[in-house]
């Protein structure tokens, strides 16, 4: 099995091989990470034939945003599949902030599991409150990861499943904190690169996951009471787990998949846009 995950930076992804090798290193030693190059970007990788399922994790730090980590994923996906060796599975990680004042809160150092990846702030302000992208008549804000694959993934690594939610602008108020729990009542995390990583998943047809932990509560930026240490620490136990949940969860086929999708026909210019001779 293949499996591409994408982070935000450089600490994160070193966090996902360190626990990628623990797990899949044999008796003997370590499993060595090796570096691979794609355009633009540098994969990490770790793999073993060893076990019941041989496994590839390659890890991929795209940048900082949904833009940036769609650009990525896409081009990792790519690559791979050019390569003839495409992906089974695309893996979003990293650390964020978590909603702990939800009935369900997701409080600093545990770890979640998508249920769903959702654009929270993708849409339009009105009078009346915020629109979402899809009730203006475009795209999506939503995708759904496998259900028994978001199972066994919190069953293997302890995690809380729930609503990830990918925002451009990092929540910094109380308010704000209390108006993204109001609008998605089941997150328990934000951060800002996994929809992004989910439309470049689904536009090439491969399931898609996101495993964050918790490093600090949504809300004010109160430095003090960030752990990102534990946070990152959590995250390499997560991938550490990983391959046992992959190894007793088949992954559906792409044309299983709900986001597999056709691209759609190019849309003509709106008449303002033509040009007359």
């Amino acid at each position: 099995m293949r499996v591409l995950v994408v982070t935000a930076v450089a600490a994160e992804r070193d966090a996902v091989t360190r626990g990628a090798a623990g797990a899949t290193a044999p008796a003997g030693g370590p499993v060595e990470t090796v570096e691979l190059a794609v355009p633009g970007f540098v994969l990490h990788r770790t793999a073993t034939a060893a076990g019941p399922l041989p496994l590839v994790v390659d890890a991929l730090a795209a940048g900082v945003g949904p833009a940036a980590a769609a650009a990525g994923t896409a081009t990792a996906l790519t690559a791979a599949a050019v390569s003839g060796g495409p992906y089974d599975l695309v893996v979003s990680a990293g650390i964020g902030g978590g909603f702990t004042g939800a009935t369900a809160g997701a409080p600093v150092g545990s770890l979640v599991v998508s249920d769903a990846i959702v654009a929270a702030d993708l849409g339009a302000e009105t009078p009346e409150g915020f629109l979402p992208v899809t009730e203006l008549g475009f795209g999506t804000v939503e995708h759904r990861p496998p259900e028994a694959l978001v199972r066994a993934v919190a069953e293997a690594t302890g995690a809380r499943r729930g609503e990830v939610l990918t925002v451009s602008t990092v929540t910094g108020s109380t308010e704000r904190a209390r108006a993204l729990a109001k609008l998605r009542p089941g997150a328990l995390i934000e951060a800002m690169e996994g929809f992004g990583v989910a439309e470049a998943a689904a536009a090439h047809g491969v399931p898609v996951l996101e495993i964050r932990a918790v490093s600090n509560p949504v809300g004010p930026r109160d430095r003090a009471a960030w752990r990102i240490g534990d946070a990152l620490a959590a995250l390499a136990g997560a991938f550490a787990a990983l391959p046992g949940a992959l190894a007793t969860e088949p992954l559906p086929h792409v044309n299983d998949l709900p986001e597999a999708r056709p691209a759609p026909a190019p849309a003509a210019p709106p008449p303002h846009a033509r040009r007359t001779p």
